[in-house]
């Protein structure tokens, strides 16, 4: 089974408009509420698949029961942890330029951070645990390592999917797969991602330092996928971007799934960029349909390394 973990969780509340004037009373033309978090998001890419999925983390108060009734109406699997305080409420602005506005998160608990760990003691080396997003403010610095300490004794496959140092500091665990962008990349190891060329070494060093696979976003340039023998580059049809918000979670969720029902990296390489793209080019999460749509227009070369 694949278990998706967010920890800071939220209702992204979206309105767009013509033009945001500060200080002015602003018309919003349309508005919609969706259930937000990057775990979330790859568990709802994954229903799409049809492949199925276990969303953990925490949820707290009537926002928190927004999210989970909506995963409940889509027939997502849940466990999540209740907390005292309200989950989160984001709201992004889309206009003229896109505007966001994003919550701290609730603050849990001594006694609720317990609860949610139990949540992972069924755990078994068939299972494998997404970890994505941002932390809220009152969990420690090293909670991900933590977490990732309780995987690697009971032997379950993890994948990793911040940035900075704990995405560092979870490479020695030999995660799965990582996925940071080119942008996030050059951050991590100080150099400047112009060309292919400058950024195939650190891509090469993500596996070095214990990853099994990398996958390195370049936005509409599309991305690239570190295998340990060879270095492909994919690259999907040039649409317009509606949506960002998204796009690298649909990814992982598009690599993530196909590679444990199929055991193909490469074909799990096509289906995540082709779920990626297709949520770029959507108004929301792509369907199954803008999914499938997308999958054979995906080119991907191998590159000389």
């Amino acid at each position: 089974m694949i278990y998706t973990v967010t920890l800071n969780p939220s209702i992204d509340y979206i309105v767009r408009l013509e033009t945001l004037q500060l200080g002015m009373v602003n018309r919003i033309q349309e508005d919609f509420k969706l259930p937000g978090g990057k775990g979330i998001n790859v568990s709802r890419i994954l229903s799409r698949l049809n492949i199925d999925s276990v969303a953990l983390g925490y949820l707290g108060g009537f926002t928190g029961q927004f999210i989970k009734d909506y995963l409940d109406d889509e027939g997502i699997q849940n466990d999540f942890t209740s907390v005292q305080e309200d989950t989160r409420i984001n709201v992004k602005v889309k206009s003229d330029e896109e505007t966001e506005m994003n919550g701290q998160g609730p603050k849990i608990t001594l006694q609720e951070q317990e609860q949610f760990l139990e949540k992972l003691s069924p755990l078994t080396s068939d299972d494998v645990v997404i970890l994505s997003g941002s932390k809220p403010q009152s969990l420690s610095q090293d909670y991900y390592q933590q977490l990732i300490q309780i995987l690697n004794q009971k032997n379950v496959s993890f994948v990793i999917d911040t940035t900075g140092e704990e995405l560092v500091d979870a490479l020695q665990h030999k995660p799965l797969v990582v996925k940071p962008n080119h942008h996030e990349l050059a951050e991590i190891y100080g150099f400047t991602a112009d060309s292919f060329d400058d950024i195939i070494p650190y891509g090469k060093k993500l596996l070095e330092e214990g990853a099994k696979f990398a996958l390195v976003s370049m936005a509409d340039k599309g991305a690239l996928f570190f295998d340990g023998h060879s270095v492909y580059h994919g690259q999907a049809p040039h649409q317009t971007v509606k949506n960002s918000v998204g796009s690298g979670d649909s990814m992982i969720a598009g690599f993530t799934g196909t590679y444990m029902a199929s055991g193909d990296p490469l074909e799990a390489f096509r289906i995540g960029l082709a779920c990626g793209s297709a949520t770029a080019f959507a108004d929301d999460l792509a369907t199954r349909e803008e999914i499938d749509t997308l999958i054979p227009q995906i080119k991907i070369t191998e590159l000389k390394n």
